[in-house]
């Protein structure tokens, strides 16, 4: 006999497993937090209860069949749009992939948590999670292809010209400037300008960012993944 309070710590498995990921993202500001998450993954399971319990009042043997595998295939074709919207072109560089797959596997998760497959579920968020902080200091240490485009974030004071001066710069060493991404909001100093700069080239990325850093004007120069400052 099914009982619906039995079942509720499904969703709340799902919320947890779920807001787990989605902290993660928020912590990281990206476009989907912990809110598009956590909804995602507590709709994936409830999505899967009802197809598995939902439906008790009008089964008959041998008389009406349901498949509940029917609403997996739905879930996964459903959560496609919102991933599409998180997935954006800009002069040809795709971002948003990794929130998209992360909104994608945790609805998956979810799923898994309404079909009461709990240790799949539990060990789909581990891997998540080895893969986030797992797998990006892997890659880093990686031979670099001249190939690859780098990126660094510079903080400067905003009217001085000093924008001008980092292209100089940047297209002196051969670097090729491909994407500029500007915010003018720094909590710490509100004349300060942030902006992430996509760079192309052979050049040393170290010794770019010791000359940026020693322009006038130029309070902070990190370096970061393309994908981390523009996603």
């Amino acid at each position: 006999m099914f009982n619906e309070w039995g079942e509720i710590w499904h969703l709340g498995l799902a919320l947890v497993l779920s807001g787990a990921i989605g902290l993660e993202r928020e912590l990281r500001q990206k476009s989907a937090g912990l809110r598009t998450y956590t909804v995602v993954g507590v709709g994936s399971a409830l999505f899967m209860l009802i197809s598995k319990y939902g439906f008790f009042d009008v089964l008959e043997a041998r008389t009406v069949v349901l498949d509940p595998s029917r609403v997996a295939a739905q879930i996964v074709s459903g959560i496609g749009f919102i991933g599409a919207g998180l997935i954006f072109v800009r002069r040809d560089a795709v971002r948003g992939l990794t929130t998209a797959a992360g909104v994608w596997l945790t609805a998956a998760i979810g799923a898994a948590c309404g079909a009461s497959l709990s240790i799949l579920a539990v060990a789909a968020t581990a891997a998540y999670f080895v893969v986030v902080f797992g797998v990006s200091p892997l890659a880093q240490r990686l031979p670099a292809s001249p190939y690859a485009p780098s990126a660094l974030r510079v903080t400067y004071e905003d009217g001085r010209g000093v924008l001008r001066r980092v292209l100089a710069a940047c297209t002196g060493r051969d670097f090729k400037v491909a994407d500029i991404n500007v915010d003018r909001s720094d909590g710490s100093d509100s004349n300060a300008v942030i902006v992430a700069l996509e760079l192309h080239g052979r050049g040393s990325v170290a010794a770019l960012a010791g000359e940026l850093a020693e322009l006038d004007g130029v309070l902070r120069v990190t370096a970061g993944d393309v994908n981390e400052l523009f996603e």
